[in-house]
């Protein structure tokens, strides 16, 4: 019984150490990257919203941020986009304010192998960069594992939430 009790204080104290915050993949909510606030899946309620992982050192995120810097800005108002820096080694902000992108709402992925929870939650495994799409109930309804081109992005919104430039 001794040993029991122990485990589940041990187990308490690495909760407890843990960082507050849900990395579910259907009922997420992160902390902001500044400010000391919050982004949670909940405040996009009502809007598709694309949610980009990304890390200072991933190359392939340097390939296509630019496009989606482009794609989110021909689509604002019709489509949420939310940046969320996982598995980073580095500065989070580093590629939001390389590429334009820091008006998005900006988060920090926690928990998980390496501040990485909600990216294993949505099965990234080592996968950078990742990309999941909700739709306007917060329903998950696509995760694309890899680089997404500006073409690939803006059909991939287009075939899941039926929004394009041309519907604005």
């Amino acid at each position: 019984m001794t040993t029991v009790a122990v485990l589940a204080l041990l187990g308490v104290a690495i909760v407890a150490a843990r960082e507050d915050g849900v990395t579910d993949a259907a009922a997420w909510d992160l902390p902001a990257m500044e400010g000391g606030g919050r982004v949670a899946l909940a405040d996009f309620s009502g809007t598709p919203t694309v949610v980009n992982f990304f890390a200072s050192w991933c190359t392939a995120c340097d390939d296509e941020l630019p496009g989606f810097a482009a794609v989110s800005d021909a689509l604002r108002g019709q489509v949420d986009f939310v940046g969320v820096a996982s598995l980073e080694t580095g500065d989070p902000l580093f590629m939001p304010t390389r590429h334009g992108i820091t008006w998005w709402p900006l988060a920090r992925d926690i928990n998980g192998g390496n501040g990485s929870g909600l990216h294993e939650a949505l099965g990234g495994g080592n996968s950078m960069p990742l990309t999941a799409f909700y739709d306007g109930e917060g329903t998950l309804v696509d995760v694309h594992r890899g680089v997404l081109i500006e073409a690939q992005l803006r059909e991939r919104v287009a075939q899941l939430f039926g929004v394009t430039e041309d519907s604005a």
